[in-house]
């Protein structure tokens, strides 16, 4: 049996071949192909390349040359109909079982993708040819487009005439027709009614190109009708599966890293006409989870420029909660604001593309940022404000599905928050005076900030624990054993507090033979030693703070090993090497 093309097709269109590839394969980008080591030969220099504009991978060491189904299928021993299956599961798409409801279903999939065809054909020409549609031309026009984008989107205008409805009830049947949702049934009429009369119509595409349901705004000015309105949902149109223009977008992710993703139809069209392509709106719904995670297969930055007014801001808002979820370490998600009482649309006519592409690169929020600034706005000066600040921050962060950036989100929320309290101290304690650090001091000190990592900052802070409450740790002294550290520095350190104290028998650090510059870099960048000085007598919290400590340090460590396991397997394909990184993976979840 076979699959139908059609079905094939979507699965190559919804995945880029990088995207499956770069899963058992580490690829760097190179002009417009991805290069990386050959996973059919172990070898040194790279001599496999990947083309995501041709759809294929090539092999110069073994001439292995094909598209994803050939990759599965070689790379992980499977037969074709196996790596359809798994593709297709990868692509977030429904498995096809060649069953008797398959079939039915291709077949009202084939008639549901043809009425919407003749439909969107015959009212795209009716525009250009039919005097009633002057109305219409008179609206595009005013919003200056010009016929080369009514083309490109398909715009055309649904008029009252009931011509074409009567000739496609005369090739289809009833049930096939209502299954599309382009017209209803008035009980009042007793009659078929065409759900786009008198408005300008948008086809939505699904990411094939196919149009799959339609927008559509009101000319008229009718208190009673919704200015838009989309298709109603069908078995074959989910209003949260769907953007708009991604079946033309999609196509520049070759050359293009970003995508902007906007609110109407007319934002689309209208940064279209100025040369922006890079560009999707979400069918005037909530962005949903599915959108995000259908743009992140092609692109690595989604910029979400809403409208500038309140409802546009609020918008914003329902998305970055939406979407934070979904964030990636190697994806970005920014939020793009634009002037009060502009659109994307009227900005860029206004601006030009320039202006547009210059704004956005220095005024973009990254989207845990909007969501601390937006959150701060209502933060008073009292305890209770904080405390409710703070907790929503947590919540927000504890919605992340990835762990590291949940954890880097998380750190950046409660870094921020600290920043506050020295604030509110002072105000509050008149006599107290902050020293504050020189211009130069200041800059130094920032200097030598940027070039520590994060694993660093974390060893700092054990470290810290252990030089502030050596009696607590010797009573505690399981939980120092096997705790591994990274930096030359830091082990040196912690081997020299180890030896000295004879496992902390001796608590009396101060008199330690320990180079002093050690110690004082640990004091200097430990970030947990402004909670742990308020919680110094408190045993259990500060064991408490020491494990969670602890236990970033070994994920960090079963990070490094996982990532230098996937490396090796992505060149000798070894199901032990699989099996050990399965293993390391089940830690990383348990701790």
């Amino acid at each position: 049996m076979k699959y139908p093309k059609e079905y094939l097709q979507e699965i190559k269109t919804r995945l880029k071949i990088s995207t499956v590839v770069s899963k058992t394969v580490s690829l760097k980008k190179r002009g417009k192909e991805y290069v990386g080591l050959s996973p059919f030969k172990t070898e040194k220099t790279p001599s496999f390349t990947v083309n995501d504009e041709k759809e294929f991978y090539h092999c110069f060491s073994t001439a292995e040359h094909g598209n994803i189904f050939d990759f599965v299928m070689k790379t992980q021993n499977l037969k074709f109909g196996e790596s359809v299956k798994y593709l297709a599961n990868l692509a977030g798409m429904r498995p096809y079982t060649f069953s008797r409801e398959d079939v039915i279903r291709e077949e009202k999939w084939n008639k549901y993708k043809l009425i919407y065809a003749k439909y969107v054909e015959f009212y795209n020409k009716d525009l250009f040819k039919n005097p009633l549609a002057k109305v219409a031309k008179d609206y595009l026009k005013n919003r200056g487009l010009t016929i080369d984008e009514v083309k490109k989107f398909k715009i055309g205008y649904v008029s009252n005439e009931d011509n074409f409805k009567e000739d496609l009830f005369k090739e289809f049947t009833e049930n096939e027709i209502k299954d599309t949702g382009l017209f209803y049934f008035d009980e009042n009429k007793k009659k078929y009614l065409d759900r786009f009369r008198e408005r300008v119509i948008f086809p939505i595409n699904n990411i094939s190109g196919d149009p799959v349901a339609l927008g559509g705004r009101i000319l008229k000015d009718n208190k009673y009708l919704a200015k838009y309105i989309n298709s109603p949902e069908t078995q074959f149109f989910k209003k949260g599966s769907n953007l708009y223009n991604l079946d033309l977008t999609r196509k520049l992710s070759n050359t293009i890293n970003s995508v902007y993703l906007v609110e109407g139809y007319m934002d689309v069209v209208g940064l279209s006409k100025n040369k922006v392509d890079n560009v999707v709106a979400n069918l005037g719904t909530s962005l949903t989870t599915r959108q995000i995670l259908t743009l992140n297969q092609f692109f690595q930055h989604i910029i979400i420029c809403f409208d500038g007014d309140d409802s546009g801001y609020k918008a914003a808002l329902r998305a970055a909660e939406n979407t934070i979820i979904e964030l990636k370490p190697e994806k970005e998600i920014s939020f793009l604001f634009l002037p009060d009482k502009h659109d994307p649309d009227s900005f860029v006519n206004e601006k030009g593309k320039e202006f547009f592409e210059i704004f956005s690169k220095n005024t973009s929020v990254p989207i845990h940022k909007f969501i601390f600034n937006h959150y701060f706005r209502d933060v008073d000066d009292n305890p209770s404000s904080r405390a409710i600040f703070e907790k929503k921050l947590r919540l927000i962060s504890s919605t992340i599905k990835d762990e590291f950036i949940k954890k880097y989100v998380l750190e950046y929320f409660l870094e921020k928050i600290s920043e506050l309290t020295p604030n509110t101290n002072f105000k509050y304690k008149k006599n107290y005076s902050k020293p504050t650090k020189s211009l130069k001091s200041t800059q130094n000190y920032y200097n030598e900030t940027k070039s520590l990592k994060a694993v660093d900052i974390k060893e700092f802070s054990f470290l810290y624990v252990l030089l502030k409450r050596p009696d607590l740790i010797r009573d505690n002294i399981n939980l120092v054993e096997n705790v591994k550290l990274f930096s030359s520095e830091n082990k040196l350190l912690f081997k020299e507090i180890i030896n000295q104290t004879n496992n902390f028998e001796n608590d009396d650090i101060e008199n330690l033979n320990i180079d002093r510059n050690l110690i004082d870099r640990v004091y200097k960048y430990a970030s947990v030693k402004h909670i742990l000085i308020k919680n110094l007598k408190d045993d259990q919290k500060i064991v408490e703070i020491l494990s969670e400590i602890i236990r970033d340090l070994k994920n960090y460590e079963l990070e490094v090993r996982i990532t230098d396991l996937e490396s090796r397997f992505s060149q000798d394909l070894s199901e032990a090497t699989f099996n050990e990184i399965k293993e390391l993976k089940k830690l990383q979840k348990i701790n």
